[in-house]
């Protein structure tokens, strides 16, 4: 019982520091906007950044946001098939699911994201208004990589229980 508490805490730590870094991006992003909005339409001089910025800073409230979204359970599904099953079998579905939600999140977020920020890296590919290294802007795609893992991990140990219970 005293692991599991640890593993909640450290969950719900987890989604916190998700929760904040998706509210200070957003808080920044609608502060470039309306600086954005202000130099074109006040100043009659946009400013060069503040479009690539938003677009930087989009992706990763985007990314950030898919995963936060997976931790509450609140992604879209199709569950009019699922819900006709016996408990048992819908159990099995969410396992068979959540799997392969770890396997996009190891195959494509982590491997492939990895990939394209050390490509990029090494290419030194830059941002074109700003000179940031683009590696960096791609680098959102493992950090929510990880975060799908192990919130795939922590669903699948949450249905293996729920479906023993329901058999016993």
């Amino acid at each position: 019982m005293m692991l599991m508490t640890v593993l909640m805490r450290a969950r719900n730590a987890l989604v916190r520091l998700l929760e904040v870094a998706i509210i200070v991006a957003l808080g920044f992003l609608v502060l470039d906007v309306v600086w954005q909005v202000f130099t074109r339409f006040v100043l009659r001089s946009p400013s060069r950044w503040t479009e690539e910025l938003a677009t930087m800073l989009l992706i990763w409230v985007s990314v950030l946001g898919a995963s936060l979204a997976y931790a509450r359970k609140a992604h879209l599904g199709v569950d009019a098939l699922v819900n006709r099953l016996d408990a048992p079998s819908r159990r099995l579905v969410e396992i068979a699911a959540h799997a392969l939600v770890a396997f996009f999140a190891v195959s494509v977020l982590i491997a492939g994201g990895m990939t394209l920020v050390t490509r990029t890296l090494s290419l030194r590919q830059l941002s074109p208004a700003m000179g940031i290294e683009m590696g960096y802007v791609y680098l959102v795609l493992p950090i929510s990589g990880v975060f799908f893992l192990i919130f795939a991990i922590e669903m699948i140990a949450e249905s293996v229980v729920g479906l023993r219970e329901e058999k016993a």
